[in-house]
């Protein structure tokens, strides 16, 4: 059954004739996705601190954002998840996703690093797949300055997010230069190819679309050949073995779940620790919307959590 929460906000949208994604310029479409928030989204939580950072990546700069836990020290050496937004590769920012990453950092006791990597269609496949890199390596090098613990870093993210904290974790197994502790993946992408079944069970009426995943696809992607390409499909890569413990967290009204429970089975049978949770009576993008639906809150908690039990000694 869907909820009855996420129904009415599916009704609302209709209601207030809220132009579908696909149908937008990419430009209004951001600005749609940032001004949806105030509909969806609890207050931004106080925390500790907010400090505002900037990476040098091969491209040039990238703007992240660091958030402290309210109760911690200014002096504590705090584990660290590097969080990269949802949004297609094409819409989302910092902005979008502040009052999630405070969430996460409170509840959890950890510091978060969210990244603004560079999207589509102006910056296509890999650009994103670059400055997340670029991104979390800067973060463990200066972990010092940031007072995080870089034995202790986590990777993270929402949707097209999920898919690039997926990547980061391959991407950091193979260059064996960057130890990543517990990789957060919720409702990620991890097949471009875009052929599991809930792509066609999902894929009308619950707010991402066939047709919007496809306008995300094409702002991203160029080249057809990019969707065999494990930096675009980290599912297609031929060895899933020895990654970090993984949470993956999917919708069960979600275009993407297939390919989710695909992963979380995958890394399993690759002997690898992943729990896997899907949420079924809710729709992609939930996590954010703690303002309308009650089961977001539950989710973060959850998550939350999981890094709390990966990252935190236990007394």
């Amino acid at each position: 059954m869907l909820h009855p929460q996420a129904k009415a906000f599916i009704d609302l949208l209709v209601e207030r004739g809220v132009p579908p994604t696909h149908t937008l310029p990419h430009t209004d479409a951001r600005k749609f996705y940032r001004e949806r928030r105030a509909l969806t989204q609890p207050e931004p939580g106080e925390v500790a601190e907010v400090r505002e950072l900037v990476a040098e990546g091969p491209h040039g700069p990238i703007p992240m954002r660091l958030y402290r836990p309210l109760g911690s020290d200014a002096k504590q050496v705090l584990p660290v998840l590097v969080y990269y937004h949802g949004g297609g590769w094409t819409i989302g920012d910092l902005d979008t996703h502040d009052t999630l990453c405070r969430e996460l950092s409170n509840l959890s006791g950890c510091a978060v690093v969210a990244v603004d990597y560079r999207m589509g269609p102006e910056h296509r496949f890999p650009a994103a797949v670059d400055d997340v890199l670029a991104a979390t390596r800067w973060v463990r090098k200066e972990a010092a300055s940031l007072g995080v613990d870089p034995s202790r870093l986590a990777v993270g993210g929402d949707s097209a997010g999920g898919n690039l904290a997926a990547v980061v974790a391959l991407d950091a197994r193979d260059a064996g230069d960057l130890p990543i502790a517990f990789q957060l993946l919720i409702y990620p992408a991890t097949d471009m190819r875009r052929g599991h079944p809930s792509h066609t069970t999902n894929g009308q009426g619950y707010v991402l679309t066939r047709d919007t995943i496809t306008y995300f696809h094409d702002h991203y992607i160029t080249d057809p050949a990019h969707d065999l390409d494990w930096r675009a499909s980290p599912l297609l890569h031929k060895n899933l073995a020895g990654l970090p413990p993984a949470l993956v967290l999917t919708a069960g009204y979600d275009p993407l779940r297939d390919e989710g429970l695909d992963y979380a089975r995958a890394l399993t049978e690759a002997g690898n620790r992943a729990t896997y949770v899907c949420f079924e009576r809710q729709i992609h993008g939930f996590i954010t919307m703690g303002r309308l639906l009650d089961e977001a809150n539950a989710a973060v908690a959850l998550c939350a959590g999981e890094l709390r039990r990966a990252l935190l000694p236990r007394a």
